[in-house]
């Protein structure tokens, strides 16, 4: 079974660009394309993606504006963030609004491809140095939502190292090799860690796990 993809940005070009990669995939295919956020949100309700690539800054409604309210929606798309630069102010806002990563504008198409599979699978899309970067710039300024000490207390130990480990940037097949258990065990962890946490996927827990300092950033 394919992923369904939306792709939303305001520049014809982009839209074109990204559909020709993405239906050059068998696994991959295109469900609609849109300019902006309100027709993002009318088009996803009628197409049901199950992946969204979202334009940061467009007329109307942005594309910060429109993850929010897509996000909140009953099962939700995975939203990737696109952006021109490697550090927007936007991106961690992003993230906390429900996106599941983001991406270069220039990311390579076989980059791209495998992003769309690794957020549709709902795994983190954090691994670029970007994307540390920006974590490490919004976790000094101490943004943790109310209660969450509180939520972390709720993990136990196993559950709080598989929270390292994916804050870590690790998958699920390294995190089962380092602890020495298998995948299944290892899935069953992570869903266990996303229910007390009160998050709604990977990327949300590992931004968590920065907030709160269980990992912090390495230095650069």
């Amino acid at each position: 079974m394919s992923v369904r993809v939306l792709i939303v940005d305001d520049q014809a070009l982009v839209r074109v660009g990204f559909r020709m990669i993405i239906e050059a995939r068998e696994d991959l295919e295109v469900v609609g394309e849109a300019g902006d956020g309100e027709q993002a949100l009318r088009l996803a309700a009628q197409s049901r993606p199950d992946v969204v690539l979202m334009d940061v800054r467009m007329p109307g409604m942005d594309g910060l504006t429109a993850t929010a309210r897509l996000t909140a929606t009953p099962d939700a798309p995975r939203v990737i963030m696109l952006t021109t630069y490697d550090l927007d102010e936007s991106l961690y806002a992003a993230l906390r609004a429900g996106a599941s990563g983001f991406l270069l504008k220039d990311v390579r198409p076989g980059d791209l491809a495998e992003a769309i599979r690794v957020v549709a699978r709902g795994e983190a899309l954090l691994a670029p140095t970007a994307t540390r970067r920006l974590l490490d710039r919004f976790v000094a300024a101490d943004l943790s939502p109310p209660g969450a000490d509180a939520r972390l207390d709720r993990l136990t130990g196993r559950e709080r190292e598989v929270l390292e480990l994916l804050a870590r940037g690790a998958s699920n097949a390294e995190i089962a090799t380092r602890m020495t258990v298998t995948e299944a065990t290892v899935k069953t962890h992570v869903s266990a860690v996303l229910r007390k946490l009160d998050v709604r996927d990977r990327v949300q827990a590992v931004v968590l796990a920065y907030d709160l300092g269980v990992v912090r950033p390495r230095p650069s």
